[in-house]
């Protein structure tokens, strides 16, 4: 299980489902200045795909291998793609070929005293910020879980590695109650190919004055006095062990497996490190 290798030929997919509601425009220090989180949480994004894009690529070309689905959910419980022409997927080689917009993204650069400066950069910005409204996360994990499923049934993808959903939220689902939200999404983690079923990664983005952050927790951590970080374990996927190695590396050594993917409180660097292990961990040939 989850051994599968991703090639041209055995492609997988992510789906990241982005909260756009209204607590999005609460600030939040990231990269060294102060921004949204719906503005941290776009760039984070720009970044994973251009990272994808850039993984997929050799000698002759982006290889398809990935399917990519950016929906937001915001508003008066509307859920919408974030993709260019407003696909519900799209092929990485697909994503390449399209002309993106730019913006100018503030990365952090070691100085060869070993200091560190800010500097500017055009980057491509597929995905714009978005804060307004609810946050009709049930209507998102279901409609995930359409595209997911038909995703699943293509006889092109049935020993494929499985799909890996990111759920990246400031709150709580503002359009079902705990149980409700613990059903869906665990109609989404039942959906599988041959290799595995598919992951569920929730992520809860930090407010400015967080105390205590969760990541990649085990069962012990799970303990946390929270109810919501407890409901976001039960609704996250155990990861498998091949992201084991990884999760140790960014949470230390004496880090114990089997982890949960999810985190509560997380900074923005750890949705970074969360999103490239959750995206990375799996060969690619």
């Amino acid at each position: 299980m989850y051994t599968q290798s991703i090639t041209r030929s055995h492609r997988t997919a992510f789906v990241l489902l982005i909260d756009g509601s209204g607590s999005m425009a609460e600030e939040i220090l990231f990269r060294g200045k102060r921004t949204t989180k719906a503005e941290a949480v776009a760039s984070i994004t720009n970044g994973l795909l251009f990272e994808l894009i850039e993984r997929a690529r050799r000698n002759d070309g982006v290889r398809d291998y990935y399917d990519i689905a950016v929906m937001a959910y915001s508003g008066n419980d509307e859920v919408y793609s974030l993709l260019p022409d407003g696909r519900k997927m799209i092929s990485v080689a697909e994503l390449a070929a399209r002309e993106a917009p730019t913006r100018r993204e503030v990365i952090e650069c070691r100085m060869p005293d070993g200091s560190t400066a800010l500097r500017e950069i055009p980057a491509p910005a597929w995905v714009a910020p978005e804060a307004a409204g609810q946050t009709p996360m049930h209507q998102a994990l279901d409609e995930a879980c359409e595209l997911v499923a038909e995703w699943c049934r293509n006889p092109a993808h049935a020993e494929s590695f499985p799909p890996t959903v990111f759920n990246i939220t400031d709150g709580e689902a503002t359009d079902c109650d705990d149980e409700e939200l613990r059903a869906v999404a665990e109609r989404l983690r039942s959906l599988r190919t041959c290799d595995g079923n598919v992951l569920l990664i929730n992520i809860h983005i930090a407010p400015g004055d967080a105390q205590q952050a969760i990541f990649f927790p085990s069962e012990e951590e799970a303990g946390y006095p929270n109810r919501y970080a407890r409901l976001l374990y039960d609704c996250s996927s155990p990861m498998p062990e091949v992201f084991n190695e990884a999760i140790r590396e960014a949470k230390g050594p004496g880090a114990l497996p089997p982890f949960r993917g999810m985190s509560y409180n997380a900074s923005p660097e750890q949705l970074i490190a969360m999103l490239n292990i959750g995206s990375i961990s799996v060969k690619t040939e």
